[in-house]
Order: structure tokens, then sequence, then C-alpha cells
């Protein structure tokens, strides 16, 4: 590891730990390992992809997430919030980006991307990225293929298994990155004269089902904007989940994550499934 990249990884906010443990992994070389948290099965096939294991990368960011009041009865974004855990995600997912630029790394594969809050107090949160950086060997993909970093020279990340990184590459498509969008929505509380009369009546509660609708589409907005940047053709393994945190019943997050992909060629070529009998009783 260069000084540059040392002195690169530093600004980025990587500690000298972690410097030092990228610096010991030299896979390819006598003597040398890789890391991975791939299950054997996963490991297997991004190797037969064309893809080589170089270490296992991480990013961390423990942020202060900051207060915002919604107004009781209306439906709203938190906009400090949802600001507050988009750039503490984006945090961890660039160090995670800057260790795999010091392996030199094409990608990162089978990426986690988690929220722990601690008990250093309830707006305290942990963001970790963990995912495995890969090295394209050639005729990787089928060969043909100069380049596998993003448009901004960054290497792919994916956090798809390492099997449906296998399915997507032997059928014609590469990942760019992940892409993420996120909105904390404040729900309005329903006034006291709707809840009673609602009592033993079927009704929609239009109020709420509006509130929902609107902070998943913020996020799915913003996550599609994402793919966009990346010129991406789609974006596959899509997951929109839902997380209350420590801020109440009224108060939640919704959060779309998945892989903006791109195609390899024009002669796509998509393997049948086949037919498989369990010899089980």
């Amino acid at each position: 590891m260069t000084d540059q990249t040392s002195t690169d990884l530093g600004v980025q906010g990587v500690p000298q730990d972690a410097m030092r443990r990228l610096a010991e992994l030299q896979p390819g070389r006598p003597g040398s390992i890789f890391t991975s948290d791939l299950s054997v099965n996963e490991f297997l096939l991004v190797r037969e992809a064309g893809f080589r294991p170089l270490g296992l990368v991480l990013g961390s960011s423990i942020y202060h997430v900051g207060l915002q009041i919604g107004r009781w009865g209306r439906n709203q974004e938190l906009d400090v919030l949802s600001q507050a855990m988009y750039h503490a995600r984006e945090l961890a997912m660039s160090r995670m980006e800057a260790e795999a630029q010091a392996l030199s790394a094409d990608g990162v594969v089978g990426v986690r991307l988690d929220v722990e809050m601690k008990e250093f107090g309830s707006d305290i949160a942990e963001f970790i990225a963990v995912g495995t950086a890969v090295l394209a060997e050639e005729g990787a993909g089928g060969g043909g293929v100069k380049d596998w970093r993003n448009n901004k020279n960054l290497p792919f990340t994916s956090d798809l298994s390492g099997q449906d990184f296998w399915t997507l590459i032997r059928a014609g498509y590469a990942p760019l990155g992940m892409v993420m969008g996120s909105c904390v929505y404040h729900i309005a509380h329903q006034r006291l004269g709707a809840k009673m009369g609602n009592i033993g009546r079927n009704v929609e509660l239009e109020q709420f089902t509006q509130a929902l609708y609107d902070a998943r589409e913020l996020a799915m907005s913003r996550m599609q904007a994402e793919a966009e940047a990346l010129h991406a053709e789609g974006i596959v393994g899509v997951q929109l989940r839902q997380h209350s945190h420590t801020w109440g019943s009224h108060t939640t997050e919704f959060f779309a994550i998945g892989t903006a992909v791109r195609p390899l060629r024009e002669d796509h070529v998509i393997e049948r499934p086949t037919m498989v009998l369990s010899l089980d009783s």
C-alpha cells in the first residue's frame, strides 16, 4: 500500500488498524490469504464467474441523529432525519469502497448494510457496510469486458447473493452499484372525534394510507435517481424496508435499496431452469 493510498484512506476516515490489515492482504502471492464473508457455495460460484476474492472490506459510521419534531396532526417528511439516515449510510458505504480501492478491486459482492442502535444513547446508531472485494480475472463474464468499474470509476457494489451474482453475470449483465433512498416520515395522529366515529366500522384510514404511500414513493424515487446517475438499465433485488428505530409509533423510516445493473452485451444468454427432484422422503 502506497503512502498516497494511506493518505486517501485517512481522509475517508479509515483507521490505521484497517490500513495495516489491508496491507497484509496480498492474494495470489505465496503465503498470502484472502478473507471473505461468502458462504462456500457463494465463494465457488463467484470464482466460477471469473472473480477472485481479495479480502473482506467494511465501513462504519457511528452517527448522532438530530432532533426534528413533526406537527401532531399533519403528515410530513422529517427532512433533518431523512438526511441524517442517508448521510450516515453513505459514509459507511464510501469507507467500504475506499478499502476496496486500496486492494485495487473491481467490485464488492455480498454487501450487507445494517443499522444497530447503541447503548450510548437512544439517538446514536452505528451504520455498517460489509462485503467481499473481488478482482475480475481474464475472461470474467465470458470475456470482452475491459472495465468492470462504474461510470464514477469506483468498484461496483452489490448486495446480491453469490448465486444471484453468478446468474446475473452468466446472463450478460453486470452490477454497477448499490443504490438507495431514505425517507423519515411523521404520520399524523387521528383526532379523537374520528377515532370515536370509526368504532365498530370497517373503513379505510385515508390519512394513514396517504402518509405511508407518500413515504414509500419518496424512498423509491430517490433510489431510482441514484440508478439514473450510474446510467443503469435497471435495478434488481429491490428491498423496501420499514424501521421505526426509537422515534415512536408515528414516525417511521422507509428505506429502499437494490443493485443497479447494466448489460454487458446484446445477446443475453439466459440459462433454462433445470428440474431437480428431491430424494428426501
